[in-house]
């Protein structure tokens, strides 16, 4: 058995394995608010790329969207399918990720920890949600155009914030659940 040190392959043995592995719910969830945010910003990448910036078709400018989306789904489907595997002992996955609590902290602190970061990170993307959707809307445009002068701050703050929490929300409820059932 090798246990993962940054960038090298994780094998994981009887003793070692963890099924369900962590990152399932937190996938799904992420892959729901990015078909989402592609729903609400396609009609302006649409208006951007076929009228102000490239003079492109707009049906090619939906077409390659829609692929970015189904890219996007694919690819995380099979990540995750790899993890899973990895965690009932099947082949290898690389483990990136930094680990936030140690092998040596409390279960319940660790779900203490987890449940009030849910609670927090949910609070806070329900109450930046709309204002960061509009953000990233007033975003394609400028980042489009490369025009720095309308590029407001505060905006990108909000965005920033939103994406942060539904992430720190998103993380904490998929290691509650998932380790609550394995």
């Amino acid at each position: 058995m090798s246990m993962s040190v940054a960038g090298k392959a994780r094998h994981v043995d009887e003793e070692d394995s963890q099924f369900p592995a962590y990152g399932a719910i937190e996938a799904g969830l992420g892959n729901l608010l990015f078909y989402f945010l592609v729903g609400r910003t396609t009609p302006a990448v649409v208006t951007v790329f076929s009228e102000t910036v490239l003079d492109l078709s707009p049906s090619f400018v939906r077409f390659g969207v829609a692929t970015a989306l189904w890219f996007v789904l694919v690819v995380t489907a099979i990540d995750q399918l790899r993890r899973q595997l990895a965690a009932l002992g099947v082949g290898t996955y690389d483990d990136y990720q930094l680990r936030v609590w140690s092998r040596v902290t409390p279960s319940w602190l660790q779900t203490t920890g987890y449940f009030l970061a849910l609670i927090a990170g949910t609070a806070v993307a329900v109450i930046t949600f709309d204002h960061a959707v509009e953000a990233l809307i007033s975003l394609i445009p400028v980042v489009a155009t490369v025009d720095v002068v309308a590029f407001d701050l505060v905006e990108l703050f909000v965005m920033v914030v939103f994406f942060l929490s539904y992430s720190a929300a998103t993380h904490s409820l998929d290691r509650l659940v998932i380790g609550g059932v394995s």
